[in-house]
């Protein structure tokens, strides 16, 4: 179990830092600023976030499998990965219950 509570702590920090830099760095980049410069520097946020993502979806399950979560909890858990600081609020709740 500690194994599985590791890999989702790392791949909820990682889809949080993603979360971030998508909602505050791309999204303003994209919709306010005019300059194609500065939106090609950015472009790699969504692509990466999107694996990111994925890949959180899988820990997320993995996780919730091994700790036997009903379905509630386990829709919970991956729908933290989409909000900015929801993916921090879960990562602490899970290694806080099951460390």
């Amino acid at each position: 179990m500690t194994g599985a509570v590791k890999r989702f702590r790392i791949m909820a920090l990682i889809a949080g830092v993603m979360s971030l830099l998508l909602w505050f760095v791309d999204l303003p980049v994209a919709y306010l600023f005019d300059n194609e410069d500065w939106k090609g520097k950015v472009a790699w946020i969504p692509f990466v976030h999107g694996w990111v993502y994925a890949v959180y979806l899988l820990t997320a399950l993995q996780f919730s499998v091994k700790a036997r979560w009903d379905l509630r909890r386990v829709i919970w858990l991956a729908l933290a990965g989409t909000l900015p600081v929801a993916s921090f609020v879960a990562e602490r709740r899970v290694v806080k219950n099951y460390s």
